[in-house]
């Protein structure tokens, strides 16, 4: 039996062009003095943004050393056989109070031939949104390469895309090769690959405070782009209250949306992974045979794949968690 416990990390806060102020006003995080914080990564194995923890007698030290110590413990035996000591996914927070850039993340087998890194496939839960928010998610008609690189050309590549007017609870996935944008006004959690290969399309021909636009990966995200076309983008799901609902599962992980006014208990067992909870709504307490830890708004928590017996308590009249693991 190993000593771990309900485990928090300190957020990573980014500055960007496109940030705003969300994730300090709707999710109650304080990243000081930055004008615009675009993004919190909450759970990262990326290099050179290393989650540091922030609880219990684990503080201090990075997720990395983590895994080296506890092994399959923390994430699981599975895990750890394919992955070793990199943690598998990127959880983040994204305020966009300017529309991102149009993008796409090349697949593995792609990103590993250019980068040696992992592709990224990732979701999207909206946590907040302003009236007429977009987010862009694929293409809007049947097209090949030939008639992209037309529309790309002549300026026109906006004609191309699917945007949906998005509200809070709305679920969008993004696999590796589809375009995708997250427009003005959004708040979303994003789970994704740990990956940082992204391959920016077009940028609203922005320029930055020396004059300077972004640079584009034209001929990169050629290869990368699935051109295939879907009616339909948004993830359709159905609340229940007190239960989990699936709202995403794929080779990479799995995401269900809890939304509970009652005590839960949580069976991980059979499950051989850890489990991120990232907290939307109200605040809850974290009950294991390792300790328990209470969980406020905005907050992630990890639970380590040796901890299988968890019950949730509420300490708001509702809260509601992503619970995201490796299936």
């Amino acid at each position: 039996m190993s000593d771990l416990y309900p485990i928090k990390f300190q957020p990573i806060f980014h500055e960007k062009i496109w940030g705003g102020q969300r994730i300090r006003t709707l999710l109650d995080k304080d990243f000081g003095d930055l004008p615009n914080c675009g993004e919190s990564w909450e759970l990262s194995g990326v290099e050179g943004n290393i989650s540091v923890v922030s609880n219990g007698f684990l503080a201090g030290n990075d997720l990395n050393e983590l895994i080296e110590i506890y092994m399959g413990d923390l994430v699981g035996d599975k895990v750890y056989d394919k992955f070793g000591a990199e943690f598998p996914l990127l959880i983040k927070f994204i305020d966009a109070n300017d529309d991102l850039s149009i993008q796409v993340h090349p697949n593995d087998q792609l990103s590993k031939e250019r980068h040696n890194a992992y592709g990224k496939t990732e979701m999207w839960y909206v946590a907040g949104a302003e009236k007429g928010a977009l987010i862009n998610s694929g293409f809007n008609q049947e097209l090949d390469r030939g008639k992209y690189l037309e529309y790309f050309s002549s300026g026109k590549l906006l004609d191309l895309l699917h945007f949906d007017e998005t509200k809070v609870g709305d679920v969008f996935f993004i696999p590796a090769g589809r375009v995708h944008a997250i427009g003005k006004g959004c708040l979303v959690a994003e789970i994704q690959q740990t990956s940082d290969v992204t391959y920016r399309i077009f940028d609203y021909n922005r320029k930055d405070n020396a004059g300077n636009e972004r640079e584009l990966h034209t001929k990169l995200a050629l290869d990368a782009i699935d051109f295939s076309y879907s009616g339909e983008y948004k993830t359709s799901y159905k609340n229940e209250l007190n239960q989990p609902v699936e709202l995403v599962s794929c080779q990479y992980f799995t995401t269900n949306l809890i939304e509970f006014d009652k005590d839960l208990d949580r069976d991980y067992i059979e499950l051989d992974s850890f489990v991120i909870y990232m907290t939307l709504e109200g605040d809850f307490e974290v009950m294991s045979e390792g300790g328990n830890e209470v969980v406020k708004k905005g907050e992630t928590v990890l639970i380590p794949a040796s901890l299988e017996s968890i019950q949730l308590k509420p300490l708001s009249e509702k809260v509601k968690i992503l619970e995201v693991y490796i299936g």
